[in-house]
């Protein structure tokens, strides 16, 4: 059978199953010593699954149109890129950094965060949050973050394999069950890291943005050690009560197009509801009548 690259987390399933069960086991022995957090639930769970499926499906369906925009970009690349051990390294650096960036964009701009929120919306963390995806990403723009190294001249089935072993990666790092990892997380991302970036507590919320490498956030001042006197609280600041996967998946985009459209605005705010930080919310004029102003929709990060 020929390797697909675009398979690669088909083909890891099976690890990340074998992981799901060992953690699950693991869970049911220390019950009382182990987070509540951390532990299973069927209704979370099949909610994770049910999410990654249809990701999945979305995400086969928009390459169809975005590897045809990949290889027609390539066409126009900046230098002829081997398939050597050097180029693959550097790649993996280069696809690290814009994983970065994207990451941090989609806590920043509404119209990512609308997809992204998925992914926090559960109140729990396991490795089968690693699962809960959305399938709007294509339409929120992800795959416009690999466009450069394509014009460099990675080609870009390439491009796609590194992106994929990078998330691969990144399902282990979806769990309390791990120690802190003091030396490897100097360089790379570890449990203890994502954990903070999970978290809703005020001094961790929007930090910790790394794919595999954690140099970036130590970079670009968006770093944050676990502190062993905060517990964590997972989800997000307005936590959405629901295992829905259609509820999940939409919620944050009815919100942020009802923000878009309700209430006097100029469009310029209107439009300012789709790019801002989900947080945002125009400023409201001093009310004269006494009119209490309309509360914000948004579930913000």
């Amino acid at each position: 059978m020929t390797f697909q690259p675009q398979l690669i987390l088909i083909y890891f399933a099976p690890v990340f199953l074998a992981f799901i069960a060992w953690e699950w086991l693991s869970l049911r022995k220390q019950t009382g010593s182990a987070p509540a957090s951390a532990q299973y639930s069927l209704a979370d769970t099949a909610s994770n699954i049910t999410l990654a499926l249809l990701h999945e499906i979305g995400d086969g369906i928009a390459a169809l149109v975005t590897l045809g925009i990949y290889y027609w970009l390539f066409d126009f690349r900046l230098f002829d890129i081997p398939n050597t051990l050097w180029a693959f390294t550097l790649l993996f650096v280069l696809q690290d950094f814009c994983y970065y960036w994207f990451h941090r964009a989609s806590h920043r701009i509404r119209w990512m965060w609308a997809s992204h929120v998925v992914h926090h919306s559960s109140p729990n963390l396991n490795f089968s949050t690693a699962f809960r995806q959305s399938l709007t990403y294509p339409i929120s723009g992800m795959w416009v973050f690999w466009i450069p190294l394509v014009m460099l001249g990675f080609e870009p089935m390439t491009v796609i394999a590194v992106v994929l072993f990078n998330l691969a990666y990144q399902f282990f790092i979806h769990t309390q069950l791990s120690p802190k990892f003091d030396g490897f997380g100097k360089v790379f991302n570890t449990p203890s890291h994502h954990k903070v970036h999970h978290s809703r507590n005020p001094e961790y919320i929007d930090m910790n943005y790394a794919g595999t490498l954690i140099i970036w956030d130590k970079l670009f001042g968006t770093f944050i050690p676990e502190k062993d006197d905060v517990v964590c609280d997972f989800g997000i600041t307005r936590q959405i009560k629901s295992h829905n996967p259609i509820r999940l998946t939409f919620h944050e985009w009815q919100d942020m197009f009802t923000d878009a459209l309700s209430g006097k605005k100029t469009w310029q705010q209107r439009l300012k509801h789709f790019w801002a930080p989900p947080e945002w919310q125009p400023e409201t004029k001093p009310n004269i009548e006494n009119v209490a102003p309309e509360p914000p929709t948004t579930r913000q990060r």
